[in-house]
């Protein structure tokens, strides 16, 4: 990993998945990998991308420049070296304390690893990224997935969510798109959460399953 956190495989009990099912989430967990992206994985980010409804597609241009420029707020996860999830995001110009999260696409063979969650936080525990105190992104009203992985997030980082529209349906996409939500989460101390963070999150993937 790119990052400094170093999440243990899930354990499971109670009414959570059968031993089977823990077994092969745990053999999963130790073939996964997340590292900063690079110029190479521009055209199957694009791919990626393509496939998660629904996420706006971008061009292949774009996502070179985010594997390049932009690479150390983003993050790709391998899957036995097939790329199964992407990240981008970036410090807000002039707000330093602020990380805007763009875009989570995670592969439908990636599922049920709290993969979306441990890219976001990895990005958050890189050095570069000390003095982040707000995470920011939108989410349309009927994203459920999103904001329920978002509220996630807020939690494992002990903190609130602040919201409020961002871009409006008819002042900015002329009624052909719903609104975005600006969500705010923080204040954090990513350096204060890092020793118990790995554990946060195992125990909330746990219960989520």
């Amino acid at each position: 990993m790119e990052g400094t956190l170093n999440f243990p495989n899930e354990a499971k009990a109670g009414t959570s998945p059968t031993p089977s099912r823990q077994d092969e989430r745990a053999r999963r967990l130790e073939r996964l990998t997340l590292r900063k992206p690079r110029t190479e994985d521009g055209a199957g980010v694009n791919a990626l991308i393509a496939k998660c409804e629904p996420l706006d597609e971008n061009s292949v241009y774009c996502n070179l420049l985010q594997c390049s420029h932009f690479a150390d707020t983003c993050v790709v996860a391998e899957l036995d070296g097939e790329l199964v999830g992407f990240v981008s995001g970036y410090v807000v110009p002039e707000k330093p304390e602020h990380f805007f999260v763009w875009q989570v696409a995670v592969a439908e063979e990636a599922r049920g690893l709290s993969l979306a969650k441990r890219m976001i936080l990895d990005i958050l525990s890189r050095n570069s990224l000390t003095g982040v105190t707000e995470l920011h992104t939108t989410i349309t009203p009927d994203n459920a997935p999103s904001q329920k992985l978002f509220s996630s997030v807020a939690r494992t980082l002990e903190t609130g969510v602040r919201r409020k529209v961002m871009f409006c349906e008819e002042q900015h996409f002329d009624g052909d798109k719903p609104s975005e939500i600006l969500w705010r989460i923080g204040p954090f101390d990513m350096q204060e959460l890092l020793p118990e963070l790995a554990e946060e999150l195992d125990l909330d993937a746990r219960t989520a399953a």
